[in-house]
């Protein structure tokens, strides 16, 4: 209803029915909210000159032009990337406590899973997240990536294929995802590394996202060893002023760092066979503007 009491028109009803599921498509797509949101409102102003009485499926067609939008964007931003300085890290977000319940949403939009969907081209990435993200069928995705439904099959497999290979393995229990990460507040809070060293695997990954705005890890460091010290040195730094946050961050336990009251950083982790394998830190403060409140996300 609207503030009169009146129903919506028809287009603002299908469009904000179906608001949530666009917007996630579109964050899954390009890793960044400020860009989704850029998509969303591109998609309302093409679906408003639309003529509703010729469209079948409104949620369909809806799909279909965020999709196409997306990936027109994600070449834009495939270009903006190039010249990122360091190493790239998705947008955050805070999200709700029952997108953990939804086990496959969670798992695509983690940190770790939409860095493996980074390695996909613009197509393929479509495709994979349609299909397997929100399970539409081929014939509606072939419609929304201008391809034929044979050819949208055969990438489908292909991306299948390529996520798999790179993916976390194995389901992560909630108290794993909590035992690192209370690990990693300890270290911090206490400057005693050793209970996170215990979690670190041998080939631990550690990004930093500053984007040239704030400090961090020009390259990404690998291998436990070099992982801890950098982490030592990080929490000589900063540890005895900060202050930090249990969240839920793009449906997993992650950590708000902040110092002065004001967010610096958001940790998260990725897990496999209870050890860390990724650690992620986001610095630049463009990124960090959806930590402050609840994003809807949904399917």
């Amino acid at each position: 209803m609207t503030e009169d009491g009146s129903r919506p028109d028809p287009a603002t009803e299908a469009f904000v029915t179906h608001r949530k599921l666009l917007f996630t498509v579109a964050y899954e797509m390009l890793g960044s909210a400020v860009d989704a949101e850029d998509v969303l409102q591109e998609t309302w102003l093409r679906w408003v000159g639309v003529d509703l009485d010729a469209v079948r499926d409104r949620r369909a067609y809806l799909v279909r032009i965020t999709t196409r939008q997306a990936i027109g964007r994600l070449r834009t931003l495939g270009r903006r990337k190039e010249s990122y300085v360091g190493p790239w890290l998705p947008e955050p977000l805070l999200t709700a406590p029952d997108v953990a319940e939804d086990a496959e949403l969670a798992d695509s939009i983690s940190m770790a899973m939409m860095l493996v969907l980074e390695t996909l081209g613009p197509t393929e990435r479509a495709v994979f997240v349609l299909r397997e993200v929100f399970d539409l069928g081929y014939e509606e995705i072939a419609e929304a990536v201008g391809k034929s439904t044979a050819a949208v099959r055969q990438i489908a497999h292909r991306a299948r294929g390529h996520v798999a290979a790179r993916r976390p393995r194995g389901a992560v229990s909630p108290a794993e995802a909590q035992a690192a990460l209370g690990a990693f507040q300890r270290a911090v809070e206490t400057g005693d590394l050793q209970d996170l060293l215990d979690l670190l695997a041998p080939d631990v990954v550690a990004l930093s996202d500053g984007g040239g705005i704030k400090q961090a890890m020009p390259r990404p460091t690998v291998g436990a060893e070099r992982v801890a010290r950098l982490l030592a040195a990080g929490v000589a730094v900063w540890g005895p002023v900060a202050t930090l946050e249990r969240a839920r961050i793009n449906g997993h336990p992650a950590l708000i760092v902040r110092i002065d009251g004001e967010i610096d950083l958001v940790v998260a982790m990725r897990i496999e066979e209870g050890l860390i394998t990724g650690i992620y830190s986001v610095r630049n403060p463009e990124k960090l503007t959806r930590v402050e409140r609840e994003t809807a996300v949904g399917r």
